[in-house]
């Protein structure tokens, strides 16, 4: 039996699943510094302890209404392709191990979404995890040069 853990994070009324692994740190939601030319999803940029990392809502790619913060909203950090990435989240709820034989691949129950944006989906007695494909939600494929223009 093989377990993976993941941080689950809410958007809108939906728990997605963030790999562990790739989550550096999870912080207070703070106001981030846009950039004008940005990639789409960068909605800014903040210092983390000198670094400056790009902060990307994924809420809109996937329909959600993205209001105001609230004190629950975080900012879950996370390093993808070797960059350190912002995502803001309306809140963390907890860590959990989840079995690998109770997660199904998103094709055979999701009909109406684009199931690219995740690996899998954690059926939890009476609650489902959406788990997230990072690299795909973020859109990373197109980020890489404005990652550049940030780190240098």
């Amino acid at each position: 039996m093989s377990e993976t853990q993941f941080v689950v994070a809410r958007l809108g009324d939906q728990h997605y699943g963030i790999r562990i692994s790739d989550v550096n740190q999870i912080i207070r939601s703070v106001e981030s510094t846009p950039i004008p030319g940005m990639h789409g999803n960068i909605e800014g940029i903040i210092n983390l302890r000198g670094r400056i990392v790009p902060v990307v809502d994924i809420r809109p790619t996937f329909g959600i209404y993205t209001g105001e913060g609230s004190r629950d909203s975080r900012i879950v950090v996370v390093s993808i392709q070797e960059h350190d990435i912002g995502l803001y989240v309306d809140a963390v709820s907890e860590v959990l191990a989840i079995d690998d034989e109770i997660i199904e691949t998103p094709d055979t129950l999701v009909l109406d979404f684009d199931s690219t944006y995740l690996t899998g989906i954690a059926k939890l007695d009476e609650r489902l995890i959406l788990l997230l494909n990072l690299a795909a939600a973020l859109d990373i494929a197109d980020m890489p040069a404005d990652l550049e223009m940030m780190a240098a």
